[in-house]
């Protein structure tokens, strides 16, 4: 699969809260279907084909342990859409720093304009 493709599918799978939830509990080490089933109020199937688009996206493995298939976190493509994710926070960090500069210049000017309106004609403050 591209590298296009590749995020393309992470970003898809990670769409989804059931998937998500899938993958924390993947983190934590491997998991049979039965086990990923436990906690959501789905059937086995359905946990499959949630297991399916993961699998698609490289972003689960099954193995083989005797009659077991368990499942397994590949964490690649996750580093894969963090760094891609990571490209962005340069361009976040400078709109952040230009919106701070506009409110300090606001807040001068508002300033600025506070001292002047509680200025006494005599041009005495208070």
């Amino acid at each position: 699969m591209a590298s296009t493709e590749l995020l393309d599918a992470t970003f898809a799978a990670l769409a989804d809260p059931t998937r998500r939830a899938i993958l924390a509990r993947l983190a934590a080490g491997e998991a049979s279907v039965t086990e990923l089933a436990e906690p959501f109020a789905m059937s086995q199937p359905a946990i499959s084909k949630h297991l399916k688009v993961l699998e698609r996206a490289g972003l689960v493995s099954r193995g083989r342990d005797a009659q077991r298939r368990p499942c397994r976190l590949e964490a690649r493509p996750l580093r894969e859409a963090t760094a891609w994710l990571a490209d962005y926070r340069g361009y976040w960090a400078e709109s952040y720093q230009r919106l701070d500069a506009l409110l300090d210049e606001i807040q001068a000017v508002d300033q600025t304009d506070t001292a002047g309106r509680h200025s006494h004609p005599d041009g005495s403050r208070g």
